[in-house]
Formats: C-alpha cells, structure tokens, sequence
C-alpha cells in the first residue's frame, strides 16, 4: 500500500502509474491478441461481428464499473484519512454490491443480446456471429466483474503493483486459451470469448487465495462479509454520475458503431481494428489520469489541495510527452499497425485514414482525461458526467452522422476529435472555478501552508 499524501507530487503519481500502465497493456492485450486471431484466422466477417458486441458489452457493464469507481474514491479518501475500519467496510461492500449486480446483468444481456443487435442496425448475417461472441462472454461477467474489482480497489489502497502480476497471469492464460480454443478446437469466435472468460476466472481466484494470505485488509469469503448500507449509499451518490458517464460513453460508442454499420463489412473491421489500437494509444492518458484521481482522493482526504493543483501539472506534463510521441507512431506506421491484424487491403486503408485524423488530437484527449481524473478523484462525478454528455451527445454523435452524410466514414471520424477539443475546454472551465473542493467525502479544514508548491 502507498501513502500518496507526502513526497514530490510528479514521483509519486509516475510510479503509481506506471504498474497500471503495465498492467492495461497486458489487459489490452485481451482486445489485441483475440483481434488478431480473429482477422487473420476468422475473417472479417467476424472482425466486424466481434468488434460490434463490445459497445453492447460496455454499455451492459458500464452503471456498475460507475458505481465502483465511486467506492474506490470513497476507500482512496477514507485511508488518506487513516479510517482503517471504514476502509474494510467500503471493501466489503464493493465485492457484495459486485457479485449480485453481475448476475442481474448476465440474466440482462442473454435476454436480449439479439434485440440489441437488430437495434443497432447491425447487417442480419452478421448478427448470430455476434450473439455467438457476445452471450460467452456475458455469461462469465461474474469474474471480470470480481477481478477487476479486486485489482481496482488494491489502487485505491495506493497499491498499483500486485493488481499487473495478476494481469500478466491473465493476459498469458488469455493467448495460450485463444490458440487451443480457436486453432485446435475450431470453436470460432465463441472460442475467442470462452478464452477471455476462463483467463479472469482462474486469475481472480490466484488473486483471492493470494490476498486471503498475504493482504492486511483485503479477506474475501463467501460468508461474513458485511454489507454497510451508510457507504454504500454514498458510493452511490459519488458513483452514479460516473456511471451514467460511462454508459453515455457506451451509449455514444453504439450509437458511433450504428452510423458505421451503415457503410458494410469493410468500414466496421477497419472501425474494429482502429478503435483498439486507439484503446491502446490512449491508455497513457486514462492510466494517469486514474493514479491521479486516487492521488487527489487520498491527498483531498488528508486536506492537501496544494498537492492536488501541483499533481495535476505534473500528470499534464508526463502525458502530453506520451501522446505527442504515440501521435507520430500512429500518422508513419498507421498502414503496418492496421496490418498487425488483417490483410485485407481495403480494411487497412479506411483504419489508416481513420489513425491520421484522430491520433492528431490525442493531445487534446489526454488534457481531457487528465483534468476530469481531478473531478473524479475530488468526488465530484456530477460535473465530469455532464461534460461528458456535452462532448458525447450535444457533438460527437450528431457531428459524425451529419459529416458522414456528406463525406462518408471520413466525416465520422472527425467528429470523434471535434468533441474532446470541446470536452477538454468545458473541463477546464470547470476545474478553474474550484467547486470541486467542496466535494470530497472526509471534511478537513483549509490548507494553510505546503513546503513544495509550483506556481
């Protein structure tokens, strides 16, 4: 566990940041190794059927990694404030809340797994490919919803590096289970999803049987844990704006697949192939701006608000030298990163068209992440969840489908970096006026002095 409230700001968020970096690209490796062997052994038939189920995936997921995110800024806060007995309670609560919460949800997305995909618009013979993807992969939502969980709230205790041992675990199990289950056995994309499910079910009970032993706060068992209704609720008050903001990112990426669906097999692959690549390319933003929202828990749970403006420049700094380097990648190798995954010709020229426009704002995308990652980590969701409604809703999907009836899928993809510029100015706006302050669930007096401060 790291105490984040003392040492140098920009250290201490850079080697928190760094294993969960490490891990995401292990976790993202998921994404890529089964795009792969799905584009190179399936075809794109598959690639686009695949690639269709997972913003029906987030969407399913996303109230609850919401509500989550509420408890882990809510354990951030109350160790920064040394409340050891409440931190156990918030623990317990989150894994309760987490298992019956995935349960409803599985019963949810094999009911109507193929209404949503009608809904969509998703062309008819891709559609039992889909379902086939899809309902694996949401029968096994109790382990990813555990061992995220699990990994999540180690973060919040500052503790960033056990949560990538158990990823590399995972991610290894993943690829081993890919290649027997779609090479060896034949089962097609159902084996790709089967692979993934298997991987977090054995990694989650590793991380179990290894904290049971070893972790001082963390005890998992099926009987004795204590559901605490006080925190609860307010893992609810802080979670469901991040909730909702996640399913309107979900909703928006439906709705973004609904106008692509429209230009055939080709543009969703591309879409597919692209849109992991950019997970990829912008996990250095999302992976800070996360240490920095449990830097600003722990630090605005121990009344250091000095630290958190100077943690906030020094993330900004960090990620605005990453993206500017993955920018350059993704504009001269686009066409060999599109290859990685399909042969197919046209499939890797509209991925590589969509690359150069949209990684030409990763700048702005970090900036915004990083900014709305001080919202979050003060507990101020609400406002993080209307700026995303703002940047979502009021433009990225109504510019992308009116660009598209005009320029075709280029017109899409512009309106994806027209509506982070406006995102990352109304987060901005907002951080400047210090509401956020006010937010935080353990209340402590102003700061009066702090030795290290940069103007």
């Amino acid at each position: 566990m790291r105490d984040l409230t003392t040492g140098h700001e920009g250290k201490q968020i850079f080697v928190f940041a760094l294993p969960m970096l490490l891990g995401n690209v292990f976790q993202q490796l998921y994404n890529i190794v089964d795009t792969i062997i799905i584009g190179h052994y399936i075809g794109k038939e598959a690639l686009a059927a695949a690639g269709a189920s997972f913003p029906v995936i987030f969407v399913l997921v996303s109230l609850v990694i919401g509500i989550t995110i509420g408890t882990n800024i809510i354990i951030a806060q109350y160790y920064g404030a040394k409340e050891i007995k409440n931190v156990k309670k918030a623990i317990d609560t989150a894994f309760i809340f987490l298992f019956f919460a995935s349960l409803v949800l599985t019963i949810i997305g094999l009911t109507f797994s193929e209404h949503i995909f009608r809904l969509i618009a998703l062309p008819e013979y891709l559609i039992p490919m889909a379902m086939q993807y899809f309902n694996v992969y949401a029968a096994g939502l109790v382990f990813m919803f555990m061992f995220n969980a699990t990994s999540a709230i180690l973060r919040g205790l500052g503790d960033s590096k056990t949560p990538l041992y158990f990823l590399i675990v995972s991610t290894i199990l993943n690829i081993i289970f890919d290649l027997v289950f779609v090479l060896v056995f034949k089962w097609g994309v159902s084996g790709v999803a089967f692979a993934t499910v298997l991987a977090q079910a054995i990694s989650f009970f590793m991380a179990i049987l290894y904290l049971n032993r070893t972790h001082k706060l963390i005890r998992f068992r099926l009987f004795g844990l204590t559901f605490d209704r006080d925190i609860f609720v307010k893992s609810v008050r802080i979670g469901i704006p991040s909730g909702l903001q996640h399913t309107f990112v979900a909703l928006g990426m439906i709705a973004l697949i609904s106008i692509v669906n429209a230009f055939g097999t080709a543009t969703i692959a591309a879409y597919s192939i692209a849109v992991r690549i950019d997970s990829f390319a912008a996990m250095p933003a999302m992976n800070f701006s996360h240490a920095l929202s449990t830097f600003v828990g722990q630090n605005m749970g121990a009344g250091k608000t000095i630290r958190v403006r100077n943690g906030l420049i020094y993330t900004l700094l960090m990620t605005s030298l990453i993206s500017i380097t993955v920018t350059f990648a993704a504009h001269f190798f686009g066409r060999e990163l599109m290859g990685i995954f399909t042969s197919d010709a046209e499939v890797i020229s509209i991925g590589r068209t969509y690359l150069v426009i949209v990684s030409s704002f990763y700048l702005v995308f970090s900036a915004m992440f990083v900014t709305n990652g001080v919202l979050r980590g003060a507990g101020d969701t609400l406002a993080s969840m209307f700026i995303t409604l703002l940047s979502l809703w009021a433009l990225r999907v109504p510019i992308s489908y009116l660009l598209s009836q005009s320029y075709g899928a280029i017109g899409i993809w512009w309106g994806i970096p027209i509506a982070w510029i406006f995102g990352f100015v109304a987060a901005l706006i907002y951080y400047k006026t210090g509401r956020w302050k006010s937010k935080a669930v353990v209340k402590q007096p102003p700061e009066k002095d702090e030795r290290h401060t940069i103007s």
